[in-house]
């Protein structure tokens, strides 16, 4: 096996494949990286049997050539020294060759290593997934639907099916839930008429690997395409094959969760919201979890306050747009409040509280597809 290849180029597969690559994993040719040489390119991978990650370097693109002197072969290198050769390499250009005897040579200038390498044949085949449910999307949205609702998946074991992400497709939407049982964030798209006859429901992706995925994807409208299969999902854009196992077991049911009717309704503006609870939990930080107090006033005013015996407090009110309905104190975790303030694409949000003790929602005005749900924590 031979090739010559820009080192910017090489560097960029190897650092999406590092991301599958785990120095803990049963199978000891697992904790290397595969480097395949073919007439057409080069394809890296990296696994650690929950997240496989291919990507693909085509020889030529758009009539620039990006390998040289291609010999087909390929190799299993040490992802432990690889990685940071190439990136301290002297030169643009790094020339990679293995010979039979499973050694390999990486030149660059006067610079010359030379590492053990392993058989290929060992490596395990990752599986290349057939299946009916499959559907595109732009992988700008992608990264979209997971940043506003993955920040919410449970960091705790003890229910792993809360470790991630819910996706189901229901009568032309695709949603995305997530919850740690004290909050919720939700997102729905509508799909393309040509995905009206696929439905699936119990298809949770651990929260590692989306956001694993959403490093490596590039802020672009070009499509991915989604397959599903019983235990695994596959993401593949034109270069990129991206594999992760599902969990296992039912999620919750969360849609009983919302409440159906509101007692109080805010609107106001998102950043001004955002940046108020910001301060008020500088002072919160100290106490167990991080709480902080809102209060409706009279003519439109909200109270957002922190306090915290040993430090001092904080009291800082803000103008709402507008309050309706009945008047309000409540208290409820800063975190959970900024994440979902962030996670509101727009300028404007508009948040239903059912009373002091009764989760809450927070969404964009005039948006039903983005939803966030808060428990409040009771201090009094």
């Amino acid at each position: 096996m031979k090739f010559i290849i820009q080192r910017e180029l090489l560097m960029e597969s190897i650092q999406h494949v590092m991301k599958a690559i785990s120095a803990r994993t049963a199978i000891p040719i697992l904790t290397g990286l595969k480097i395949e040489v073919k007439n057409d390119g080069i394809k890296l991978t990296g696994s650690d049997s929950d997240i496989s990650i291919e990507s693909f370097i085509p020889k030529e693109e758009n009539g620039i050539v990006n390998i040289d002197q291609m010999e087909p072969g390929s190799i299993v290198v040490q992802a432990k020294y690889f990685p940071e050769i190439v990136r301290k390499l002297p030169q643009k250009t790094v020339e990679i060759e293995s010979d039979d005897l499973l050694k390999v040579t990486i030149r660059s200038g006067t610079a010359e290593f030379h590492l053990n390498g392993q058989d290929a044949d060992e490596y395990p085949q990752l599986p290349h997934l057939q299946t009916e449910n499959s559907f595109d999307l732009p992988t700008d949205l992608l990264k979209n639907l997971i940043k506003q609702t993955v920040f919410a998946v449970s960091t705790v074991e003890t229910r792993p099916i809360l470790t991630g992400v819910n996706i189901k497709i229901e009568d032309g939407f695709l949603y995305f839930i997530a919850t740690d049982s004290h909050r919720l964030a939700s997102r729905q798209i509508p799909l393309e008429s040509n995905t009206q006859n696929l439905t699936f429901s119990n298809v949770v992706i651990p929260g590692k690997s989306l956001n694993e995925l959403n490093k490596i994807l590039e802020e672009t409208e070009d499509p991915i395409e989604i397959s599903v299969t019983e235990n695994q999902v596959l993401f593949r854009t034109k270069h990129l094959y991206f594999l992760s196992r599902l969990l296992d077991g039912n999620y919750p049911e969360t849609s009983r969760l919302i409440p159906e009717q509101s007692k109080t309704i805010l609107y106001g503006q998102t950043k001004e919201l955002l940046q108020s609870i910001d301060r008020a939990s500088l002072l919160a930080k100290e106490s167990r979890n991080n709480v902080v107090r809102l209060q409706t006033k009279p003519s439109n005013l909200v109270e957002i306050s922190s306090n915290s015996p040993e430090i001092g407090q904080v009291v800082e009110e803000v103008t709402a747009k507008s309050i309706e309905g009945e008047e309000l104190k409540i208290s409820f975790s800063a975190k959970y409040m900024m994440d979902a303030l962030k996670a509101i694409e727009n300028e404007q949000v508009k948040i239903e509280f059912t009373g002091a003790m009764r989760p809450f929602i927070i969404r964009p005005v005039d948006n039903d597809q983005i939803l966030q749900l808060i428990l409040p924590v009771r201090t009094y």
